[in-house]
C-alpha cells in the first residue's frame, strides 16, 4: 500500500514525509528488532541520496538491513558478493558481441538497479572498488566511451567486516567518502535477541516484508529534505564541528569540504526522519560521527594501513568527533 501524497505547492516538509519514514521504519524493525537509531539512520541516508556502508561482525543483521529497506520501498534490489577474483565488468557489465546481429551491444550489469547491497566490499581489489566510484558519485557509468545513466534512486549499501584482514582489500579514501554515512548495528539487547531465538520459525523473516511504500513515496521524501529549514546559527554551529576536525591535533586530514556539505544534507534528512521540517543542534550531534569519522585519519595512521578497519582508526576518529561535539557551544 502507498502512502498519500500532499499537494507539491507545500513548501515545507509535510506530514507525508514524516509518515512515509515512519512507516518504512515500523515495517523494517519488523525483522531488526532492538536496533531503531540503526535503522533511522540508514532510513536518512535513503532520503538524503547517499550510500551507507555498514562495518560490522557477521550475524548481526547487515544483510537483513538491506534486504529489508528494499522490500519495504518496493525498490529493485540486486545483492552482489564480492570476491577477490571479481573484474569491473562484472558489476557494471560490459559491450558484447552477438553473432546473431553481428553487433555489439551493452549488456547492463548488477550495478543497473536501485539498491545494491554490496557484500564484503572489502573483498575485492581496488580495481573493482573502483568501479563503483562514478555510480556513486555521479548516478552513471562510463564504458567505452558511453554514458549511462543509473536509476533513480540510486542507493548502495555495502558491508565489511572490520574484524577479518584475510584476504581483504582496505577501501581507500576515495571509496569511503563516497558513504554519506558508516553504522555498526552491535549485538542485539539481551531482552530482543531471546524473544527472536524464542520465536523465530517458519524460516527467514526478511521473505515476509512486503512493501508499504512506493519509489514514487521514497523520491517525493528526497525532494523533501531539501526544504527542511536550516539557520544561520546551525550552519556555523555545523561549520565549526567541521573546522575542529582540521586544526585538531588527533587528527592528520581533517573533513573536507566534501564532507561538511555531507554533514550537512545528513543533518537535514535525519530532522526529517524525526519528523521536522527544520534541522536543530541536536541533528548534528546525532549524525555527526556517522558522517564524518570514516573521512578523518588519526594522526599517525597511514594511509590503507591495516589496523585503520579494526577497532584502532576508526575508534579514535570517532572519539575525536565526540570530544569536539562536547567541546564546541551549542547555539541557543
Amino acid at each position: 500500500m502507498s502512502v498519500s501524497h500532499a499537494s507539491a505547492a507545500d513548501s515545507l516538509v509535510t506530514p507525508t514525509a514524516a509518515t512515509v519514514a515512519r512507516t518504512i521504519i515500523d515495517n523494517v524493525e519488523q525483522v531488526l528488532q532492538g536496533k531503531p537509531e540503526v535503522v533511522e539512520m540508514a532510513v536518512a541516508t535513503l532520503f538524503a541520496g547517499g550510500h551507507l556502508l555498514i562495518e560490522d561482525v557477521p550475524g548481526v543483521g547487515k544483510t537483513t538491513l538491506a534486504r529489508a529497506l528494499a522490500l519495504s520501498t518496493g525498490l529493485d534490489f540486486c545483492r552482489l558478493q564480492f570476491t577477490s577474483d571479481m573484474m569491473p565488468a562484472d558489476v557494471l557489465g560490459g559491450v558484447i558481441f552477438s553473432q546473431a546481429s553481428g553487433e555489439f551491444s551493452f549488456r547492463k550489469g548488477p550495478i543497473f538497479t536501485q539498491i545494491l547491497l554490496a557484500d564484503e566490499i572489502n573483498r575485492t581489489t581496488p580495481k573493482t572498488q573502483s568501479a563503483l566510484l562514478e555510480a556513486m558519485g555521479e548516478r552513471r557509468v562510463s564504458i567505452d566511451g558511453h554514458t549511462h545513466e543509473l536509476d533513480e534512486p540510486f542507493f548502495v549499501v555495502a558491508t565489511q567486516n572490520p574484524e577479518e584482514f584475510y584476504g581483504t582489500y582496505p577501501l581507500p579514501e576515495s571509496q569511503l567518502d563516497r558513504f554519506l554515512m558508516r553504522l555498526r548495528i552491535g549485538y542485539p539487547p539481551e531482552a530482543v535477541e531471546r524473544a527472536v531465538l524464542a520465536g523465530r520459525r517458519g524460516g527467514d523473516p526478511v521473505a515476509r516484508v512486503e512493501a508499504v511504500v512506493s519509489r514514487h513515496d521514497v523520491l517525493a521524501a528526497q525532494q523533501s529534505v531539501d526544504r527542511v529549514r536550516t539557520s544561520d546559527e546551525l550552519l556555523d554551529y555545523l561549520h565549526a564541528v567541521v573546522l575542529a576536525t582540521r586544526s585538531s591535533p588527533l587528527l592528520s586530514i581533517g573533513a573536507s569540504t566534501r564532507g561538511a556539505l555531507a554533514l550537512e544534507r545528513a543533518v537535514r534528512a535525519f530532522a526529517l526522519v524525526q519528523g521536522r521540517n527544520y534541522a536543530t543542534p541536536d541533528d548534528v550531534k546525532a549524525v555527526a560521527v556517522a558522517v564524518l569519522a570514516h573521512r578523518l585519519r588519526p594522526a599517525g595512521a597511514h594511509s590503507g594501513a591495516v589496523s585503520e578497519l579494526g577497532a584502532g582508526g576508526h575508534a579514535d576518529s570517532e572519539r575525536v568527533v565526540r570530544e569536539i561535539l562536547a567541546s564546541i557551544p551549542v547555539p541557543v
